[in-house]
């Protein structure tokens, strides 16, 4: 391996759904064999999702590339066995036999990403499901779902007015699974 006296961030691949567990396991064993001045940070980046199961708001963490870790490393031989001998990780992302470091900018972008990521609702709503509105010009309100939007975190439901069904497009955060 190439001495390098710069530290840079590198991308491990893991197990997947074992990220965090790369993440402790490889800070234990930075701080049990004293490399912490050449391994700086391990970094998995999550975003905040509100999941909405059963009419109650859950917070939860998700990560944004599943199955990858960052470390922010100076890369030589011991950094580099440290690192790749820690349970859970397959492999360096990278050329075979040496790492490639990813780009500052692409780390910044991930890391801003992760901080900065608007709070994203996940509903266990289908069509044909009785929703309550619960804010809005329509908060009372009872509606038949007919069309569920995901990716822009609305519904469309029909909600009886004047005795007559009238069609609504409802934002997530506006309603609730009726039990």
């Amino acid at each position: 391996m190439i001495q390098r006296d710069k530290k840079r961030w590198y991308i491990v691949h893991t197990y997947s759904g074992h990220e965090n567990k790369v993440k402790v396991n490889l800070e234990k064993r930075v701080e049990y064999m004293n490399l912490g001045h050449k391994i700086f940070r391990v970094e998995v980046p999550q975003k905040s999702v509100t999941v909405v199961k059963a009419g109650k708001r859950q917070e939860k963490e998700e990560k944004i590339f599943p199955g990858y870790v960052l470390v922010e490393m100076i890369m030589d031989d011991d950094s580099w066995y440290v690192v790749r001998h820690t349970p859970g990780v397959t492999k360096f992302v990278g050329a075979e036999k040496r790492p490639i470091p990813a780009r500052d900018a692409e780390i910044k972008r991930i890391i801003y990403k992760a901080e900065a990521q608007p709070k994203k609702f996940e509903l266990d709503i289908k069509i044909g499901e009785i929703v309550l509105i619960i804010s809005g010009p329509f908060a009372d309100f009872s509606g038949t779902v007919t069309e569920v939007y995901p990716d822009k975190e609305k519904i469309r439901a029909n909600v009886s007015i004047f005795g007559r069904e009238t069609p609504v497009e409802l934002e997530y955060n506006q309603i609730q699974k009726q039990s």
